[in-house]
């Protein structure tokens, strides 16, 4: 009954955002707040939403303080030299810049964090694609696949879930899945090359070519408008050391993300916008989409926290190890691979790779085959390729504000591409021996 009721509370969850009929604020909270209802969790369900909220807590804080930096910081216009040496380098073709997109997000990605990964490439590149109207669907994919390749690494949180469930030394693990990760980051490539070509036909975009839109300096535009008036081209260099430094001490984890960007942001407003009328008026600009964002993050944490509170994901788990046919045993990491994206829309990483993966490893041991190939047929999609398309991950949510697109938009144009990903590295495991067909 608990299994049945997690699993429907999920599908309502999906088939509402995808297909607009609800918000994403709006499907988080009411969905699980009506199935612990039904499921008799009345009195705890308070508890459950507090300690989901609790968690999510510092990841909120940090995108709220990352909008306001980012935001005050392109205000100031640090990002147009950049954007325009971008051009000048790649001219306005969508297909170098699409490709460049996917190596950017795959060398942030190597620290192992979505969240920096996203945080670092989006807000750089998302003017460029705006300036140039190229689709924001197309830089949150091609960002969401080079990202979710790269969290293959045995530094990220599913390889070392997987090598800490089964008790295995991580690069033992981690070894044979690396033929398996560049051919799916080659195909990224081959996607972000279509893509860009496919962005190149776009009306938006021949609009723009045809007009020959080269990108000026904004220094060299004198006119007084509100938009030159917040500019500072005169501190290009500080602003870049701010965000150098910022970026650079979050990744080396010597302050917490949330407290980076709260230090980055009020040293980015005394800087360049020292007046507190000006000071409020930057904050104002970007207030709606941080508190937005913020909101749905909130809510994200109301989802897992009823989720994981009622047990219903711990239910889903242990009916599913249990009502596999025998007979399907032995093919069983094969079909794990084909569907392991998919599954991130069902079960956060520890729920998995703590919860069923180890099942299933028993199930494929009981019939003559190894617990590892269960682990190798899991990275292949769950919670790697498929972490920036779950519900169950902040990050996604990071991505989409970021990209100024909604989840379902989002989920609608990435799973295919995701989806292609992992079965396609599915195939290339089996075809080196990992997993049997």
């Amino acid at each position: 009954m608990l299994a049945l009721l997690g699993l429907l509370t999920v599908l309502v969850l999906l088939a509402g955002i995808m297909s607009n009929r609800l918000s994403p604020l709006v499907a988080l909270i009411a969905i699980p707040v009506v199935a612990a209802l039904i499921g008799g969790f009345a009195p705890e369900l308070g508890g459950f939403m507090v300690n989901g909220v609790k968690n999510i807590a510092p990841v909120a804080g940090m995108f709220v303080f990352a909008i306001l930096f980012f935001g005050i910081l392109t205000d100031a216009g640090t990002l147009d030299p950049i954007i325009n040496r971008i051009l000048r380098i790649v001219g306005n073709n969508p297909v170098r810049i699409v490709m460049g997109t996917a190596v950017l997000a795959a060398i942030v990605h190597l620290d192992g964090s979505g969240a920096v990964t996203f945080m670092v490439t989006i807000p750089a590149l998302l003017p460029l694609y705006e300036r140039l109207h190229i689709d924001r669907r197309i830089l949150a994919c091609v960002v969401a696949m080079a990202a979710g390749v790269g969290n293959m690494l045995p530094w990220g949180g599913p390889v070392l879930r997987a090598a800490a469930a089964l008790q295995v030394p991580v690069m033992d693990l981690y070894l044979p899945l690396l033929p398996v990760q560049l051919t799916g980051f080659a195909f990224v490539l081959l996607c972000a090359w279509w893509l860009g070509k496919r962005a190149s036909t776009s009306v938006d975009f021949q609009s723009v070519a045809s007009g020959h839109a080269t990108v000026i300096p904004a220094a060299e535009n004198k006119e007084s408008t509100p938009e030159n008036d917040v500019r500072r081209p005169h501190l290009f260099w500080i602003n870049i050391a701010l965000i150098i430094v910022v970026i650079g001490t979050m990744i080396s984890s010597l302050l917490e993300p949330v407290v980076c960007f709260m230090l980055g942001t009020i040293i980015a407003l005394l800087i360049n916008y020292p007046n507190s009328k000006q000071q409020r008026e930057r904050i104002d600009a970007h207030s709606k989409a941080a508190l937005l964002m913020a909101s749905v993050l909130f809510a994200a944490g109301v989802f897992t926290g009823i989720m994981n509170g009622t047990g219903m994901l711990k239910a889903m788990a242990t009916f599913a190890a249990d009502h596999i046919p025998s007979s399907a045993a032995t093919h069983l990491p094969f079909l794990l691979g084909l569907v392991s994206t998919p599954l991130s829309l069902l079960f956060d990483p520890d729920s998995f790779y703590f919860g069923v993966m180890p099942v299933l490893g028993q199930v494929v041991q009981a019939h003559g085959g190894s617990a590892i190939e269960v682990a190798y047929a899991a990275t292949m999609g769950q919670m790697t390729v498929g972490f920036p398309i779950s519900p169950l991950t902040p990050a996604t949510f990071l991505l989409v504000g970021l990209c100024k697109i909604e989840l379902g938009a989002h989920q609608r144009f990435t799973i295919p591409f995701l989806m292609a990903t992992s079965i396609l590295m599915t195939f290339v495991a089996v075809a080196l021996g990992l997993f049997p067909l």
